[in-house]
């Protein structure tokens, strides 16, 4: 089935090009397109810090050049893997998001939200990472404001007369940490705006006020989930446990392969304490996979969502067959 909805978006994302785009401007956007894949490479694969900044400050207004072309929303530049792209399922705008590497392994994160106009004019509101600067990450903001990550899955609720797009992002953060991110994106006189109390606590056993951003952060090496389940219609992430019993201490989280998640009612995403009802033994906690940069793109976080999919597959699967055997 996912291979047949990647099919059926290649093909609309085709015919849609073909409609818009005119000739010309496919070809010069396709040579546009060799150019900015090569600069881009170096931005993430640049041996230094200083070259792959200057890289990344050649490859910005490139890529605005390019996106000035008319209808240029239709065109995907699918050769650069480089940098992530996701698309609401009505299609009013694409978000443009990847990551420059420090020499101390953190990450600074660029992007763009790129609106689909109906003349094919360029409307874009460029992202300004602004974690470095705030330790408080319950906020409300604009894109001058945002918290900077890639990010790896959209979904699209409709709710009295009003759109909400939830986004998930990754942030590869520091040496010894990782984490996942999901927040709210709504429009508040054509401007974007990101977070808001959309994450509710109030049906735990203990209630809690409602965050303005949901974020685990885990174990650097660790493998952890953070997305929307079509089949389940729910958010499903990784209940995290503390390898050492320091739950403070976040670079000490993983996995236990019990699952919390997130059901959207009237308006909000209300916590769900237990997802599934068949955890391993509080201390039995699995280790997590090593992470082999050799192996694993820093800017494809689907490639771990995949192996989360897995993870909550055989999950699913073990937990029917012991329903089946009550």
């Amino acid at each position: 089935m996912k291979g047949f909805t990647v099919i059926l978006a290649c093909l609309f994302t085709t015919a849609a090009m073909a409609q818009r785009l005119a000739p010309a401007d496919v070809a010069a956007l396709t040579q546009t397109e060799d150019s900015l894949r090569a600069v881009h490479y170096d931005v993430i694969n640049g041996k230094v810090q200083e070259f792959r900044s200057s890289r990344n400050d050649q490859f910005i207004p490139q890529l605005v050049k390019a996106l000035k072309t008319k209808y240029s929303f239709y065109y995907p530049f699918d050769s650069i893997r480089t940098m992530a792209k996701v698309y609401p399922q009505d299609s009013t705008f694409r978000i443009i998001t990847w990551p420059l590497e420090n020499d101390n392994s953190t990450f600074r994160h660029f992007g763009v939200i790129q609106m689909n106009t109906k003349d094919g004019s360029l409307k874009l509101f460029p992202l300004f990472d602004n974690s470095d600067f705030t330790k408080n990450m319950d906020t409300i903001t604009n894109h001058k404001g945002w918290y900077g990550c890639l990010y790896y899955a959209i979904k699209q609720q409709h709710y009295f007369n009003a759109e909400y797009y939830t986004l998930f992002g990754w942030d590869a953060n520091s040496q010894t940490s990782q984490k996942k991110i999901a927040e709210m994106l709504t429009f508040k006189n054509g401007e974007p705006v990101f977070g808001g109390p959309f994450f509710s606590f109030a049906e735990d056993t203990v209630p809690k006020p409602n965050r303005n951003r949901f974020v685990i952060e885990y174990k650097r090496d660790a493998v952890a989930a953070l997305n929307y389940n079509p089949e389940m219609d729910m958010i499903v992430f990784d209940h995290l446990i503390s390898e050492t019993g320091e739950e403070v201490k976040k670079y000490t989280l993983v996995p236990d392969l019990d699952y919390e998640g997130f059901k959207w009612k009237a308006g909000k995403w209300v916590h769900i304490e237990k997802v599934f009802h068949d955890a391993l033994q509080q201390g039995k906690a699995p280790v997590g996979e090593p992470m082999d940069k050799k192996k694993v793109d820093l800017t494809k976080p689907q490639t771990a969502e995949d192996i989360n999919a897995e993870t909550l597959e055989k999950a699913a699967q073990k937990g029917k067959k012991k329903k089946k055997g009550e």
